[in-house]
């Protein structure tokens, strides 16, 4: 004690109170078969995307708006979902 207060080793004692609440990656992680089946098709939508687009002409409908399409809507809508996406308990 110095006048008074004591001296506490403030590092461990913040490392014991969070200790209690901390909770590793693997067990938050609530990864579903569902999960992994909609990351799956957001995967395929990709790989179709691109597929799509070297096969067709450089100026075609093909090639300018449907492999785009694909190509967005597996980023942006459905591999988040895959990653979003919890049963309801």
């Amino acid at each position: 004690m110095v006048n008074g207060l004591e001296l506490v080793n403030f590092p461990a004692a913040m490392k014991q109170d969070h200790k209690e609440h901390q909770m590793h990656l693997i067990e938050g992680w609530a990864f579903t078969s569902k999960n992994y089946i909609i990351f799956a098709v957001g995967v395929l939508l990709i790989a179709v995307g691109y597929i799509v687009m070297a096969t067709g002409e450089t100026t075609s409908t093909q090639s300018i708006t449907i492999a785009p399409l694909m190509l967005f809507l597996g980023y942006i809508v459905v591999i988040p979902i895959a990653l979003i996406y919890r049963d309801k308990k």
